[in-house]
């Protein structure tokens, strides 16, 4: 039911104590990220400035732009021209590049978006903790569109699923969201850094054929079409029309449903690889905990006072949010007394884990929302009274 990224090769490493939003920074870079464009947002702010100063000195480029609008443009525009491209922001600033973000979806333009989750809505609480945009990684731009969303839970799955982030993006031609929050952006840990050629790395499909035969948008074996490089001497039509396989505008019914199809398909169809997710002493539980990011570090605590308990508890850890990984659920959902979904929002999470368990079992929801982080005592508290 379990399974975790196996980016990083440890051997010959760096280690260092870092700060979650370095340690993003880190893995972007050891990835082969070479562009980055972004403007500063609390609690995000770091990645920006260590990007200033750590791209340029491997020959990349770091542009801070007018606004987030502008920021989340001119990362598709570096994709276009081949580079690996990222940004980072926080809530409002996301809530801002929603709009290129779904014509980068839609476009297929490879990119990573940072969201160092605050409180909110709107400016909410800049210097505090958050999971409050779990739903707006998937849905916040307006139309059907596939979506991969990530979320660590330490400072080194922080490096190691950034790099992940980018694999993902290279080899299904798609923006991949990156959910930090607060807590994970600021804390600091020790960081296995390993050395760039010890890093499983998935590089784009490039085009091989004859410039005058190439779609960029053709329906190929694995959905993933080749993109090139603007400039490299394909010419093609980029719209956020609905288009056909060369790139121009369409409004044919067939054409419509086969591109739209096909989106959901190059996602849906790779799950198993996708949607990565842990768990902790579920075989014998009774009661499992779903949770992702800061939160689950805290469940995972609870589990273990509740176990020392005699409160048969479990946990299962989402790593990746989107699309949410159903197989644990479902699984579990046919023995367990209870999930509990923690999260620090007012109950986002829980909507799907109560869809997925199909009624089979009870779903409840712990949250807190007022810039803390949940507590294990508050969790074991909550499996305690139910038991």
């Amino acid at each position: 039911m379990t399974k975790k990224n196996k980016t990083v090769d440890k051997t010959n490493s760096d280690v260092r104590l870092l700060q979650g939003n370095e340690a993003c920074v880190h893995g972007a870079l050891l990835a082969g990220m070479s562009f980055f464009a972004g403007y500063p947002i609390t609690p995000s702010t770091e990645i920006a400035e260590m990007m200033a100063r750590e791209l340029p000195r491997r020959g990349g480029v770091f542009v801070q732009m007018e606004d987030e609008i502008a920021s989340m443009g001119a990362v598709i525009g570096a994709s276009l021209a081949g580079a690996k491209a990222m940004t980072a922001t926080s809530g409002p600033g996301f809530s801002l590049k929603q709009e290129n973000l779904g014509f980068a979806s839609f476009t297929e333009i490879p990119c990573v978006v940072v969201d160092v989750m605050r409180g909110g809505p709107s400016t909410g609480l800049p210097t505090s903790v958050g999971q409050g945009d779990i739903m707006q990684a998937r849905w916040g731009t307006h139309g059907d569109h596939p979506i991969i969303a990530l979320a660590p839970w330490s400072v080194q799955e922080t490096l190691n699923v950034t790099i992940e982030a980018f694999n993902f993006s290279e080899k299904y031609r798609t923006p991949v969201i990156l959910l930090l929050d607060e807590v994970i952006g600021h804390m600091r840990e020790k960081v296995v850094l390993p050395r760039k050629a010890d890093v499983r790395l998935i590089e784009r499909k490039r085009p091989d054929i004859p410039a005058h035969a190439y779609q960029p948008y053709e329906i190929t074996a694995d959905l993933v079409p080749p993109l090139a490089d603007f400039g490299s001497g394909y010419r093609y039509h980029v719209t956020g029309l609905t288009h056909d396989q060369w790139g121009f505008p369409t409004m044919r019914p067939d054409e419509v449903k086969s591109l739209l199809t096909r989106l959901r398909d190059k996602i849906e169809n790779n799950r198993s690889e996708i949607c990565l997710s842990e768990e902790y002493m579920c075989e014998d539980a009774e009661r499992i905990l779903v949770a992702i990011g800061s939160a689950a570090r805290a469940c995972k605590a609870a589990v273990d006072i509740a176990r020392s308990r005699g409160v048969k508890a479990g946990l299962i850890r989402q790593i990746t949010v989107w699309p949410h990984p159903r197989r644990s659920i479902v699984h579990y959902a046919q023995s367990v007394r209870s999930f509990t979904v923690v999260e620090l929002n007012l109950g986002q999470m829980a909507l799907e884990v109560e869809r997925l368990a199909a009624g089979k079992t009870r779903v409840q929801s712990l949250t807190r929302f007022d810039g803390e982080l949940i507590t294990p005592d508050e969790i074991v508290d909550h499996l305690c009274v139910e038991e």
